[in-house]
């Protein structure tokens, strides 16, 4: 009833701090993270990809291990560690691309080696995630 409820939305206002929070202390836009987390995991923790990503930033045990070697799978289901580290991955793909949008998150989504093969075969490397992700985003 109410009471679920309410419990529901203060879970939901907690999430979204802790979302605004980490981004901040990662360099990314906190509107950008939130968007990608809707985008990636709709605000489920458990989520688990058919590819093994995990979390709420749907982040790949082998990415996050390139930030910290010693993580182990039950530590990226935390939640402060699956945002940092699934932001702090973001904010990388955003510097290797000059801070294009659409092919860091497309790198995030793809992979930047697929991405990368794409742009060199001269292909667009839009498979519609970008859309997704930055649909009423204003910078």
């Amino acid at each position: 009833g109410r009471a679920a409820r309410l419990i529901e939305l203060l879970n939901a206002a907690d999430l979204a701090a802790a979302i605004y929070d980490v981004a901040l202390s990662e360099g990314v836009d906190p509107g950008l993270a939130f968007r990608l987390v809707r985008t990636e995991s709709g605000f489920n923790l458990n989520a688990k990809s058919k590819a093994g990503a995990v979390g709420y930033t749907q982040v790949l045990p082998s990415t996050a291990r390139l930030y910290e070697p010693s993580l182990t799978n039950k530590q990226l289901f935390e939640r402060s560690t699956n945002l940092r580290l699934g932001f702090r991955y973001l904010r990388d793909l955003l510097e290797r691309y000059d801070g294009n949008l659409r092919l860091a998150l497309l790198a995030y989504n793809r992979g930047p080696g697929r991405v990368q093969e794409l742009l060199d075969a001269g292909r667009d490397p839009q498979n519609g995630y970008s859309t997704a992700v930055l649909k009423g985003y204003k910078r």
